[in-house]
């Protein structure tokens, strides 16, 4: 390390510390006239920086111009410094760099103490954030634009025109219809969101419940002439969840596949048993499929595969990855939804420790998959 650490066996307590810091420490020395150089960095920074950082020239490492100013700055001074910066990779990551100096100049060697904090999450938090107000609000302005026009005009010349009155009223209460279950879909949002690090620990019997959500929206089915087919393996069992939770991840997915799946067509709901996550992430068919939510275990686990299969107009490969995004829509695929289901459905799995994928090509119709823990036996 440098001198500064190593007096009196301190330094091996000092280091000893700094490596079991969980953020990236890297100490910077150097002498007027010299570049600085990187005297010591813990097992953090080089698990980020990926180099031999002892030795190395700051620039190795922190590549940034306004990072390098600004410590180079805190060196040539003794002063401290703190900047923000961004590395662009496969996934931007955001970082804050606060630099102090370690103690007074020692033979014309000067000496700072540079911290990284990670702020990623916290910038991707407040963007989205930022994108759900911005997209809640649009969503809302449009029908909110829509009434206002319509009682104006009811206000008006058509407030004696019965047939031109029974069509505004008509517009008005969809509209009203529309924001209401808007609003409704970011409560329900909102609820999970709140529990979502809390595990379910009851029994639901998944079967018992599709069949039940599909008696519920028969009069769907039969509006829009589309058979709903309900195929359970042996051997499925209970999963542990939340019975009402796991009733709306069906109910969405099951009304998307209605919804998009042409009169006279069919929906394929499956249930499946499996003994392990690599069998519940195995693809149900032929074609570009993608996960969406995975979960973070490595418990040897069996788990139940609810598969739901419509006969659509399919999803393009690029729309893959954002669809559980809130109010992600396809575009040219309009169901009439608030753009909510698929957000809701990613973190009621996401509470149940489950995971979701899906599989689609344009032309070929959708499989959405919904693997859940299974419940283990009573003894």
């Amino acid at each position: 390390m440098s001198e500064v650490v190593e007096k009196n066996g301190a330094g091996t307590a000092a280091q000893l510390i700094l490596e079991l810091l969980p953020e990236p420490v890297i100490l910077v020395q150097g002498r007027e006239g010299e570049a600085p150089e990187i005297a010591y960095g813990n097992q953090a920074a080089r698990e980020v920086f990926r180099i031999e950082l002892a030795g190395a020239p700051l620039g190795a490492a922190l590549r940034r111009p306004e990072v390098l100013e600004a410590i180079e700055g805190a060196l040539e001074v003794g002063g401290s410094a703190e900047v923000a910066f961004e590395t662009i990779g496969v996934q931007p990551r955001f970082w804050r760099a606060f630099a102090r100096p370690l103690v007074s100049e020692v033979r014309g060697l000067r000496q700072l103490v540079v911290m990284l904090r990670d702020e990623t999450d916290a910038r991707r938090t407040e963007r989205m954030r930022a994108d759900f107000l911005a997209n809640a609000s649009h969503e809302l302005r449009t029908p909110l634009a829509s009434l206002a026009g319509f009682v104006e005009t009811l206000r008006t010349h058509a407030k004696d025109d019965p047939e031109a009155r029974d069509k505004f009223l008509g517009i008005m209460a969809q509209q009203a219809t529309r924001m209401a279950r808007l609003v409704d879909d970011l409560l329900s949002l909102s609820r999970i969101e709140l529990n979502e690090h809390i595990a379910p620990s009851g029994k639901v019997d998944l079967a018992r419940t599709v069949q039940d959500v599909s008696d519920a929206i028969r009069p769907l089915t039969a509006e829009r002439q589309v058979t709903i087919a309900i195929e359970p393996s042996p051997g499925v069992g209970s999963v542990t969840g939340d019975r009402d939770q796991l009733v709306q991840v069906i109910q969405n997915l099951v009304d998307n596949a209605v919804k998009y799946t042409p009169p006279g067509g069919k929906v394929s709901v499956t249930l499946q048993a499996v003994a392990n996550l690599e069998g519940a992430r195995a693809p149900s068919r032929a074609g570009f499929g993608l996960s969406l939510l995975s979960p973070d275990t490595g418990e040897a686990q069996a788990y139940v595969v609810l598969r739901v299969t419509d006969a659509g107009p399919g999803i393009a490969r690029q729309h893959l990855p954002r669809l559980s995004e809130r109010f992600y829509r396809v575009e040219g695929q309009r169901s009439g939804g608030t753009g909510l289901g698929l957000a809701i459905v990613k973190h009621v799995v996401n509470r149940h420790r489950g995971g979701l994928t899906v599989e689609s090509a344009e032309g070929e119709g959708s499989t959405f998959s919904v693997y859940l823990p299974a419940a283990v036996p009573s003894s």
